[in-house]
C-alpha cells in the first residue's frame, strides 16, 4: 500500500471519493484552450496555473472555488497543503484576492486523509476533514460572511434573562474560543447546574449572530432528547418570544410516553432533505440521539454491530447520504458517554464525519473527550456549585456485607438452586463438592438472596428514620449489578424491596433498558413527577442526564470502577428541591466504604485514561501477517484464543474441528507461536481463512451457569460516615480529628482562645470568626452536630459546647437552648425583674437560642427587638444598664 503510485491513488481513491458525493464531482482532464464557464460541478485535473499545474481544480457554476493537491497514499498530506497554496496564488482566472490567494478553498489528500483550508481569512487554520466538500458546500462557503458573524457575536453582550453568573461565563468562554477560530472545545459544568439551558442560550446567540445556521444538538438517550426539545420550547428569547417562534426546532420522532401527559407537546420531525440537501436558506436546530445519527450516516449494521442491545437504537431510522457540511455547529451533550469502549469507533466517527464547530458538554472530562474536543474552555465544579448554593452536598453511609467483601464459600451438601439461564427454569440440588466464589462473581455466577435482603433491611432503617424526621419517605435510587434475563439482580432487588416496604407494586419499580421494562421513559417521568414510585432500581440507565430533584438516597449495590460513572451517579442527587426542603442527599456504599475510599480524590476534572478499544481478531491476524509489531500481536492473539477456549460450547468444538485437530482451540493457542515460526505460510493461510475468522468471532458460547445460594448467611452492618475534605471518617474518628484541631489552635484562633480563657470577650465577631475558621478546616457546624448526635446521642449540640468538650473532655455538651437558659439563670440570680423586663428577657432568650451572642446593634436591626421599640426602648426598660447586661450575658454564654 505504501508503495502505491500517485496515479493509482488518484484513480482508485480520490476519484472514487469525489464521484461518490451527491451531487458528484464530474472529473475531466484539462485540455489546451478548454473553456470553463459551463463547468457546474467539475473537478478539472492538471489545471494550469502560473506556478505549475494543480492536480485538481474544483469549478462551480464556471468559477474556480477549490484546488486539491494529491499525493500517493504513503505520504502524509498535512504539509502538502503548501503546494495547493502556491497554485491558488498562481491561478490565472481566480475569483478574488485574499492576501494573494486567488482561489479560496484548498485541499491536500493521499486518498485516505484530507486536509482543508479556507484561505480567505489569514487567521484560519488548516483542519482535517472526513470527506471532500460538495459543490453546494463550496458555493455556500463563498457566500457566507463569517467574519461579520463573529464581529456581531463579539460586540453584542449577553442579554438573556435567568442566566446564572457561571452560565453566562460558560457562554462567553465558548464564544471567545469560536472568535479565536477554534473548532473544538469542551464546556465542563457540574451535573445539575443547567448545562442544557446554557447551551440553548448559546445556540440562540450563534443563530442570532449568523455564525451558524444549522445546529445539531446531540444526546445519547431519547429521554435526554425529549428534555432538550422541552427546554427549547420553554426558552424565552430577549425579544419576548419562545425559542421555536423565532427559529425552527426539529427532532426525531418520539413516542407518546416520552413527554408529560399533562403538558401536551408536538415536536416537529426533521425532514430528511434538511440532512441530505442542506441549503443556505435553512436555519434550524436539530435535536437527535447519537444512535440515530450513527444509523443515518453508517447504516444499522455498521452503527450497531452484532450483539448490540442499545435501548435507544431508533427503529425508524434509516441510512441517508449526509454531506459533511450539513451542520455548522454540533453540541454533544453528556459527551463523556458513548465515546469509549466498544462504541468508540462508530460514535467518534459520527462527530468526525461533520466539518463543524464542535462543543462538548459534560460534567466529567476524560482523555477520550479531551482528545475529541481538544481543550476545556470553561469549568464549573460541583464544589463551586455547592458553595454557591446551586447544588446540595452529600452525606455517606457505609454498609458492610461479608458476602459483598469476601465472596461465598459453599460446602458439600449445601442446598442450591441451579438456574437454566436460557429458560429461567430452576432446579433445586445439593452440592456434591465444595465451591468458592469471589466477591466479583456475586450476582454474576451466584446470588445470595439473604445477603440482598439484609442489605435492603439496613437501608430501610435509614429510610424510615428519614421519614420520621422529615415527614416524607425519601425518593431512593438503587444501582443493581445487572438486569439479565432469568438471573436479574435488579429483579431480585425489586422483589425484596416490595416485600420489605409493603407499599404495593407501584411503590417500587425497575427502570432499565431491558425489553422487559415497558415504556422506561414514562417511568422515569413518573419517578420525577409523581409520588410513586418512591424506590427505583436501575443498572445504569439513570446514571446520567436524567433530572430528578427530589432524589435523596442513592444506593450502590453494584461495584463501580469508572470515575466518570461514579461522579455521574452521584450527580443524580445533587439537584436542589425546595418543595421538600432538601438540604443534602445520602449515598450508601454497600462495599464497606471501599467505593468512597477509592474515589475520595475524585474531582470533576481529573483526567483518566479510557479503556482501549480492542482490535478485532481479523485486524490482529492481519497485523501478524503484515509484520506489524508481530511478536506483540501473536501474544494478543493467543490471549484471545484462550478466552474463546474458556467460553466456547461443545458445539463450537465440533465446528472448530473442521479447521484444527479435534477442535481443541486451547492446544492450538499454546502451539501457535511455534507453528508461526516453523510454518508461517500455512499457519497464516488458516488464520486468514474468512470462515475460520468468522467462527473465531461468532462461535457458539457455553451456557452461563448461575446458582442461588439459599443457605448463604451474611453479616450486614452499617455506619454513618462524616465528610472531612475529600475523606470520609467514622464519627468517632471525626471528633478525634476535631479535638486535635482545637487543641493545636488554642493560641492561633482567637475565638477558641476566648471560649477557653477569656469568656468576657465573647461577641458576635468571635462567633462568626469561629464558624468561618471551622468550616475552612472541614469542620462545619452541621457535621459536628451530626457527629455528636451519633457518638454522644446529643441532638443539636451548640458550637460552644462542642469546642469546649473537644478541649476538655469533662466539659458537658448542651443544646443552644440549654446553654442560654443556664446563662440567663446565672445572670438573673439574685435580681428581681418587673413584668416588662421579664418580657424583654424572653425576647433576648429567643435571640440567643438562635445566635448564641447578642450585641447592642441587634436591638436596632433584629426584627424581634425592632418591633418592640428597639435599642432606645430596651435602654429605658433596663434603666440605662443594657450594655452591661448584654456583656454579662455574653460572658455567661461563653463560660
Amino acid at each position: 500500500m505504501a508503495d502505491e503510485l500517485e496515479w493509482k491513488t488518484r484513480k482508485e481513491r480520490i476519484n472514487k471519493k469525489l464521484a461518490a458525493l451527491k451531487p458528484a464531482w464530474k472529473i475531466i482532464e484539462y485540455k489546451e484552450g478548454m473553456g470553463t464557464s459551463a463547468f457546474q460541478c467539475h473537478a478539472v485535473t492538471e489545471y494550469p496555473t502560473e506556478n505549475g499545474p494543480a492536480d485538481y481544480a474544483f469549478f462551480v457554476k464556471g468559477r474556480p472555488l477549490g484546488i486539491l493537491e494529491a499525493k500517493k497514499v504513503g505520504v502524509n498530506p498535512q504539509n502538502v497543503l503548501e503546494q495547493a497554496k502556491r497554485y491558488s496564488k498562481g491561478a490565472l482566472n481566480g475569483i478574488g484576492n485574499w492576501n494573494g490567494y486567488r482561489v479560496p478553498f484548498l485541499y491536500s489528500s493521499n486518498g485516505e486523509i484530507i486536509w482543508f483550508l479556507d484561505a480567505r481569512d489569514g487567521k484560519n487554520i488548516r483542519r482535517q476533514i472526513s470527506h471532500f466538500h460538495t459543490a453546494d458546500a463550496l458555493e455556500e462557503f463563498l457566500k457566507d460572511d463569517r467574519a461579520q458573524g463573529l464581529k456581531c457575536l463579539e460586540e453584542n453582550p449577553i442579554d438573556i434573562e435567568k442566566l446564572r453568573h457561571y452560565q453566562k461565563e460558560a457562554i462567553e468562554a465558548a464564544e471567545k474560543a469560536i472568535i479565536q477560530h477554534k473548532r473544538a472545545m469542551l464546556v465542563a459544568m457540574a451535573t445539575g447546574t443547567g448545562k442544557t439551558y446554557t447551551m440553548v442560550a448559546q445556540i440562540y446567540r450563534l443563530l442570532q449572530s449568523k455564525v451558524a445556521r444549522r445546529i445539531l444538538f446531540l444526546v445519547d438517550r431519547r429521554a435526554l432528547a425529549a428534555q432538550a426539545v422541552r427546554e427549547f420550547a420553554s426558552f424565552h428569547t430577549p425579544k419576548g418570544n419562545k425559542f421555536d417562534r423565532e427559529y425552527e426546532v426539529y427532532s426525531q420522532r418520539f413516542q407518546r410516553g416520552d413527554f408529560d401527559e399533562d403538558k401536551p407537546f408536538d415536536p416537529k420531525v426533521l425532514p430528511n432533505e434538511y440532512l441530505t440537501s442542506p441549503g443556505e436558506s435553512h436555519t434550524f436546530v436539530y435535536v437527535s440521539t447519537i444512535q440515530r445519527m450513527a444509523i443515518n450516516l453508517f447504516g444499522r449494521e455498521q452503527a450497531f454491530p452484532q450483539g448490540s442491545s442499545d435501548p435507544d437504537y431508533e427503529e425508524d431510522a434509516e441510512r441517508l447520504d449526509i454531506p459533511i457540511h450539513a451542520f455548522d455547529v454540533i453540541i454533544a451533550d453528556e459527551c463523556h458517554r458513548g465515546y469509549t469502549a466498544k462504541d468508540t469507533a462508530v460514535w467518534r466517527s459520527v462527530l468526525e464525519h461533520f466539518d463543524a464547530i464542535k462543543i462538548g458538554l459534560t460534567a466529567t472530562p476524560a482523555v477520550h473527550t479531551l482528545s475529541l474536543f481538544q481543550e476545556v474552555v470553561y469549568r464549573y465544579t460541583t464544589e463551586q456549585a455547592i458553595h454557591d448554593g446551586y447544588l446540595v452536598d452529600y452525606e455517606a453511609v457505609k454498609i458492610k456485607s461479608d458476602v459483598r467483601m469476601k465472596g461465598v464459600f459453599l460446602k458439600e451438601g449445601d442446598p442450591v438452586g441451579v438456574v437454566d439461564t436460557t429458560t429461567g427454569e430452576e432446579i433445586y440440588d445439593e452440592l456434591e463438592d465444595e465451591r468458592e466464589f469471589s466477591s466479583g462473581e456475586i450476582e454474576q455466577k451466584i446470588t445470595a438472596p439473604e445477603s440482598n435482603r439484609k442489605i435492603i433491611k439496613e437501608i430501610a432503617t435509614y429510610a424510615y428514620e428519614h421519614e420520621r424526621k422529615t415527614g416524607h419517605f425519601p425518593k431512593t435510587l438503587i444501582f443493581a449489578v445487572n438486569d439479565l434475563p432469568h438471573t436479574s439482580h435488579a429483579d431480585q432487588i425489586v422483589r425484596i424491596c416490595r416485600e420489605e416496604f409493603q407499599q404495593g407494586d407501584g411503590f417500587v419499580q425497575k427502570i432499565t433498558g431491558s425489553p422487559s421494562v415497558d415504556r422506561p421513559l414514562q417511568k422515569i417521568r413518573e419517578f420525577r413527577n409523581r409520588p410513586n414510585p418512591k424506590v427505583v432500581v436501575t443498572v445504569d440507565m439513570l446514571s446520567t442526564g436524567v433530572d430528578i430533584p427530589s432524589l435523596e438516597f442513592i444506593v450502590f449495590l453494584r461495584p463501580v470502577k469508572s470515575r466518570i460513572l461514579w461522579v455521574q451517579m452521584l450527580g443524580r442527587g445533587t439537584r436542589l428541591c425546595p418543595e421538600i426542603n432538601k438540604e443534602s442527599f445520602t449515598i450508601f456504599d454497600c462495599f464497606d466504604g471501599t467505593l468512597i475510599e477509592y474515589f475520595k480524590n475524585t474531582t470533576d476534572f481529573k483526567v483518566e485514561l479510557p479503556e482501549k478499544e480492542p482490535l478485532s481478531i481479523p485486524q490482529v491476524i492481519e497485523n501478524i501477517y503484515q509484520n506489524v509489531d508481530r511478536d506483540y500481536y501473536i501474544k494478543v492473539l493467543v490471549k484471545r484464543l484462550r478466552r474463546i477456549e474458556r467460553t466456547m460450547s461443545g458445539e463450537a468444538r465440533a465446528l472448530f474441528a473442521n479447521f484444527i485437530a479435534g477442535g481443541d482451540i486451547g492446544q492450538f493457542a499454546g502451539e501457535l507461536p511455534e507453528r508461526l515460526k516453523k510454518d508461517f505460510t500455512n499457519t497464516m493461510n488458516l488464520l486468514r481463512d474468512e470462515k475460520f475468522q468468522d467462527l473465531l468471532v461468532n462461535y457458539p458460547r457455553a451456557k452461563r451457569s448461575f446458582l442461588v445460594g439459599y443457605s448463604v448467611q451474611d453479616d450486614v452492618t452499617s455506619e454513618v460516615m462524616l465528610r472531612k475534605g475529600k475523606d470520609y471518617q467514622k464519627p468517632e474518628d471525626y471528633l478525634v480529628s476535631f479535638a486535635r484541631f482545637v487543641n493545636e489552635n488554642k493560641a492561633q484562633i482567637e475565638a477558641i482562645r476566648i471560649l477557653l480563657e477569656k469568656p468576657k470577650d465573647w461577641k458576635t465577631e468571635a462567633l462568626n470568626d469561629l464558624r468561618k475558621k471551622l468550616t475552612t478546616n472541614d469542620f462545619s457546624e452541621k457535621e459536628l452536630q451530626r457527629a455528636h448526635k451519633l457518638v454522644y446521642h446529643k441532638d443539636l449540640a451548640d458550637i460552644i459546647s462542642m469546642v469546649k468538650h473537644a478541649a476538655r473532655e469533662e466539659e458537658p455538651i448542651y443544646t443552644a437552648e440549654e446553654r442560654v437558659d443556664q446563662a440567663i439563670q446565672k445572670v438573673m440570680a439574685g435580681k428581681s425583674l418587673n413584668e416588662e423586663q421579664r418580657n424583654w428577657m424572653g425576647l433576648i432568650r429567643q435571640h440567643l437560642i438562635t445566635n448564641l451572642t447578642i450585641d447592642l446593634a441587634d436591638f436596632d436591626y433584629a426584627p424581634i427587638f425592632e418591633r418592640q421599640g428597639g435599642k432606645g426602648k430596651a435602654e429605658k426598660v433596663f434603666g440605662g444598664k443594657l450594655e452591661s447586661l448584654i456583656s454579662e450575658i455574653n460572658c455567661a454564654i461563653a463560660a
